[in-house]
């Protein structure tokens, strides 16, 4: 019997610590049941009907084409672009949309909500430049509010198997930079933030994730430029924003506990005792990893009501070179700072911690990490993989793909140990992982988000575009990267998304054309729409998935 590496027995075996010791023993005996097992272990979490995506395609070859290019037998609809109108209302698509989250209605994979985040704006395309003071006019503004939040569109597939947009629909509606957001946590209504229990908007957002009680969670990431822009007060973006996409009535509010930063996403989970976690990344260079434990026990006949779980906990940041997650507070905090006077008379609350997150975090020693960006939870083995998408000051120019092995896996635990599950580069054919997810057959979907400046030069000259590959987390192949997807020019693919079924993959096509300077001579004209004069960021619908 051939002897398994470490890393490999690791994904036969299950998880976590156990795991880890099964391994030195070399009992390779063990890996077909326990494999299956494992498989056995998340059906609950696809459903008993799902379908495998799985690895059945012949993977592409990196192009520079201005198109979204996928495998022989798969085709993409356009479901959705910036500028298109979503409801009878009038309302239309936000831009650089990224994050998508399918939501079925009726139990349909083939009729439902689909949540878009939209991140940025676009001088050229969206707003126009500013003013000779150097400032947007208010219409100016207005347009850069209301076309980053999010987007509620319902969407559907015909009787020719194509995806539409349904404009009729009575759920379409957007979440923007304008829409009335409540806070709660430790921060809502503190000096922290300026006293506001409710403020202004999200914008910013990058991607998220979906609570256990089938609302969305939204991550604002970079916020300062629209804050500024707009002449709002930073400390009120920064954070994760829950949605309800099926009831308007749901006020959308922004947790404080969960801390504020660069936000990338969330992922839920839950410890071993019944508590809320999630898992966070924060999208900057030399930023830490946190997670956030619930008080409460999450009850799901409560339903929407356990929204008020994300009120109230502890916010952790990870120390990797110990292995320990370290609670982030206002007690730990002023005791390590209790002989610098500054930092006393800036954290003097637990609302200054988590307002403060990242500075408090480093304060404390949590790890400073390669641009944190999505993490997600392994449905398989609890394991949680991290994209750490680079690093160019610590010469990680490719990033890698982390994953976490919490003690007795337990998401609730505060001890893991870690391993590098891929590693970008020339090796692997991918640089820059971003966003994840995982399919049924226990592969992991990434995206990669080289630069628009980097694209096709120097080191990244390889690549060509930016792309989607898919990497076996168990397995034979595990950790090998196959290109399925490359995006059009100077765009990055972003928020996977599988239908139930997994026979559609809903996924946002960002910024295509960003290195244009000459609204004259676009970079890119994708998504080809006939009679257009513009690039338009888009979500798309791709199918041909063969079971």
């Amino acid at each position: 019997m051939s002897e398994l590496n470490r890393r490999k027995f690791l994904t036969y075996v299950g998880t976590g610590i156990t795991a880890m010791t099964v391994a030195s023993t070399g009992l390779s005996a063990l890996a077909p049941t326990a494999e299956a097992s494992g498989k056995k272990a998340a059906a609950h979490l696809f459903g008993f009907k799902r379908k495998v995506s799985g690895l059945n395609f012949t993977p592409i070859q990196p192009t520079d084409q201005d198109d979204l290019v996928l495998p022989r037998g798969f085709k993409y609809d356009v479901v959705a672009a910036y500028g298109d109108v979503i409801n009878k209302k009038g309302d239309t698509f936000g831009y650089n949309n990224d994050f998508t989250l399918f939501f079925p209605i009726q139990g349909s994979s083939e009729r439902g909500l689909l949540w878009v985040n939209h991140e940025y704006t676009s001088e050229l395309w969206v707003t126009g430049p500013k003013e000779k003071d150097g400032k947007y006019t208010k219409e100016q503004i207005q347009k850069l509010l209301y076309n980053q939040g999010g987007s509620i569109i319902e969407v559907y597939r015909d009787e020719n198997g194509t995806w539409k947009m349904d404009p009729n629909s009575t759920y379409a509606r957007r979440i923007t930079g304008l829409t009335p957001m409540k806070l709660t946590g430790a921060a809502k209504g503190s000096a922290a933030v300026g006293g506001a229990n409710t403020v202004q908007g999200t914008f910013a957002n990058c991607s998220g994730g979906q609570t256990l009680w089938n609302t969305v969670l939204s991550a604002e990431e970079n916020y300062e430029d629209t804050a500024n822009d707009a002449g709002l007060n930073e400390t009120h973006y920064g954070w994760i924003v829950e949605v309800d996409p099926f009831n308007e009535k749901f006020e959308p509010r922004k947790h404080t506990a969960l801390g504020r930063f660069h936000h990338e996403n969330s992922a839920m989970g839950l410890s071993n005792d019944g508590r809320v976690v999630v898992y966070m990344g924060d999208d900057k260079t030399d930023a830490c990893v946190y997670k956030f434990i619930s008080k409460n026990k999450y009850i799901v006949s409560r339903k929407q009501a356990n929204s008020d779980l994300l009120e109230e906990g502890t916010l952790y940041a990870a120390d990797m070179k110990k292995g320990k997650w370290i609670a982030l507070t206002i007690e730990a905090v002023r005791e390590k700072a209790k002989d610098k006077q500054d930092l006393l008379e800036k954290f003097k609350t637990q609302a200054d911690v988590l307002v403060n997150a990242h500075e408090a975090a480093l304060l404390l020693g949590a790890t400073p990490t390669d641009r944190p960006e999505d993490v997600e939870i392994s449905p398989f083995d609890k394991t949680v993989f991290i994209a750490h998408t680079n690093n160019a000051n610590h010469g990680n120019i490719h990033g890698h793909i982390t994953r976490f092995i919490e003690a007795n896996d337990d998401l609730g635990s505060l001890t893991f140990d870690f391993e590098i599950f891929a590693a970008g580069g020339r090796q692997s054919g991918f640089s820059a992982p971003d966003n994840l997810t995982f399919d049924s057959e226990g592969n992991l979907w990434t995206v990669t988000d080289i630069s628009s400046s980097s694209l096709n030069k120097g080191v990244h000259s390889v690549f060509k575009n930016n792309g989607v590959f898919v990497i076996p987390s168990m397995g034979k192949n595990q950790g090998e990267a196959f290109q399925f997807a490359s995006a059009p020019v100077e765009a990055e693919l972003t928020g996977p998304c599988f239908t139930k079924d997994e026979t559609t993959l809903f996924m946002a096509v960002q910024h295509p054309g960003e290195g244009t300077e000459d609204v004259n001579k676009p970079t890119s004209m994708w998504p080809h729409r006939k009679g257009d004069n513009q690039p338009r960021p888009a979500v798309v619908a791709i199918t041909g998935f063969k079971y």
